[in-house]
């Protein structure tokens, strides 16, 4: 399998037990079949594959099949200001659970404050407030499972 991500942008939706990459013109269907420490084993259009994972929150390097690739959020869509943000509320970047709250409704906020702490592929997740504010409405609870794009937290 070889894939090519320089100069192309990549479009990850959610698909049944797995994800669809498109790539250009191109889909391709990721299933994680498991997750420990920085390492996934993938279910690849039919192919069975290792990849290794590292962050440092803004980039994340991917290697597969020997090969690493660099993948950064685009500037255009701010939506990790905090996990998302769709108006005033914060979304869940991935399916995951809530592992902690840390506020409560009507409570001060500010910028780069830690709201929520999400589970997801074995990560922490922080979602932090993207501005100073107050919690308008606290949406999940400690140990809810929580979808991608869910609203977590509203923020005014």
């Amino acid at each position: 399998m070889k894939l090519t991500f320089d100069n192309s942008t990549i479009e990850l939706s959610p698909n049944g037990k797995g994800y669809a990459f498109t790539l250009d013109d191109r889909t391709i269907f990721v299933e994680i079949l498991h997750t420990d420490s920085g390492k996934l084993d993938l279910f690849i259009d039919g192919e069975r594959v290792t990849a290794y994972v590292s962050s440092d929150n803004a980039k994340r390097w991917v290697t597969v099949n020997g090969r690493t690739f660099v993948l950064t959020k685009s500037s255009g869509a701010k939506r990790r200001g905090a996990g998302g943000d769709h108006g005033s509320g914060l979304t869940a970047p991935m399916p995951g659970v809530v592992r902690s709250v840390n506020v409560a409704d009507g409570e001060s906020v500010s910028k780069g404050q830690t709201l929520l702490v999400l589970e997801a592929m074995k990560m922490e997740i922080r979602i932090h407030a993207p501005v100073d504010g107050v919690v308008k409405k606290l949406l999940v609870k400690q140990g809810q499972t929580v979808e991608r794009e869910q609203v977590l937290i509203a923020v005014e």
